[in-house]
This record gives structure tokens, sequence and C-alpha cells, in this order.
């Protein structure tokens, strides 16, 4: 039995994305004002998530639900290592680690891989087709913002191995609506890709007070004052 997952997890998840876009430190972001001390925290808690989620998916490769969607040109480790040694330099595994909020995020990836593999299904969708997604738009931001030229520092965005995204975003929707999976369990992967979200808007939270401390309170309250519509709630991906 297959149901139609991707249009669900779309649907079900425009609430906590809209909220996820109205956070201080994405709100900023999204309007130009990016704090390098404050992006490059950011660099390092992706780096332990992704790491957590790869590792699982990996060992993943062969289970019937999670394993479909295990595509290696998604990873984005090795771009967040080149990222980190821009940010860092050489050493940048001694000089790292994760945030609270990053951590409970890590521990919630390892958690559901041991008990409800199938639910991976859902951090899956919401970290790699949001970077897909709005990677472009976030990366010439960011290279505005932080006067920076090229990839360096923002390879994060960058996915060498994928040629046409929006073809690649096609075959990833329909090969999630393929899954053998019930309604039951699609309602427990939307749910759990809620989860996924607030999790990064922990992550978001924690960087607010860099932030605030690189531009000011004032010009802080200005950025964040109005919410915005969601990207989901005002266009189609």
């Amino acid at each position: 039995m297959s149901v139609t997952l991707a249009a669900q997890l779309r649907e079900g998840t425009k609430k906590a994305h809209t909220m996820a876009e109205n956070t201080g430190f994405v709100s900023c972001f999204l309007k130009g004002v990016v704090d390098k001390a404050s992006y490059r925290k950011l660099v390092a808690d992706l780096y332990f998530v992704y790491g957590a989620m790869e590792e699982e998916v990996g060992k993943l490769k062969d289970h019937p639900v999670v394993g479909p969607v295990a595509m290696d040109q998604l990873n984005r480790c090795e771009a967040l290592e080149q990222d980190l040694a821009y940010y860092f330099g050489e050493t940048w595994k001694d000089q790292i680690q994760p945030s609270p909020s990053a951590t409970s995020y890590v521990e919630r990836i390892h958690e559901i891989a041991k008990d409800s593999p199938e639910l991976l299904v859902g951090h899956h969708y919401t970290r790699y087709m949001g970077d897909l997604s709005g990677g472009q738009i976030l990366k010439n931001i960011a290279q505005k913002a932080m006067n920076m030229n090229g990839d360096d520092g923002l390879r994060f965005y960058v996915f060498d191995d994928i040629a046409d995204e929006k073809a690649f975003k096609t075959t990833y929707r329909s090969t999630m609506d393929e899954l053998p999976i019930d309604q039951a369990t699609a309602d427990r992967i939307v749910g759990e890709a809620n989860k996924a979200f607030h999790l990064n808007m922990n992550m978001f939270k924690e960087l607010e007070g860099n932030l605030v401390a690189a531009i000011g309170k004032v010009l802080f309250g200005f950025l964040t004052r109005r919410q915005r519509t969601g990207s989901t709630e005002a266009a189609a991906a």
C-alpha cells in the first residue's frame, strides 16, 4: 500500500515551516542580515545533525521505507566539513561541539533510528528538501551579507552531484509516494517532520543571543517585528 506522502508532508508541515522562517535568526537571514560568528555556529550544529542522520540512514539502505530515499547525492557532511575548515581552520574538529539544542536533535535521530526507523523519512524530508529548495537563495543572501566570493564557506548549499534540482525533487517526491506504508504510518512520519522543524527552531533560537550582540537589540527588533508568510504558504516549491 502506498499513500501520497509528499503532499501530506508539505501540507502537514506548513504551519511549522512558517514558524521556523519567523524565528529571529532566520528572519534576519532572509532579510540579508547574517552574522558570521553566528553562522559558523550554525554550520557546526548542522555538521553534528547531518552526521547523525547520514550515519543512521546509511545503515538502513536495505530498509523498505528508509532505503528508497537514502540518496547519496543529498549527503551534506563532506560539504559541511569543507565549510568548517574555512571558518575554523585545519583544527576545526577540536574547536566545535554541538549546542544543547543540536545535541537533542542528534539524540532524537539516533532514538528513532533504533526504535522506529521509518520516522527518519520525516527528518530526511525536512532537512534535505529544505536545503535543495532554498539553498541557492540562502547562499546568495549569505554571500552578500558576509562579503564572500565563490563557494568557499558556503558549500553546504552546493549540490555538486545534482545537475537538475527541480527534476531531482520531482523524483524524490515520487519515491516518497511509492513507499510501502499505510496512512497511519504516514501520519506518524508527518508528525515526526513537524518535530524536526521544532528541533531546527530550537537551534535557531539559541543563535539569537549571538546575533543580537552583533547587530544590537534595536535593529534585531526592527527586523523581526513583522511575521512573514512562510514560503510553503506563498507558493509551491
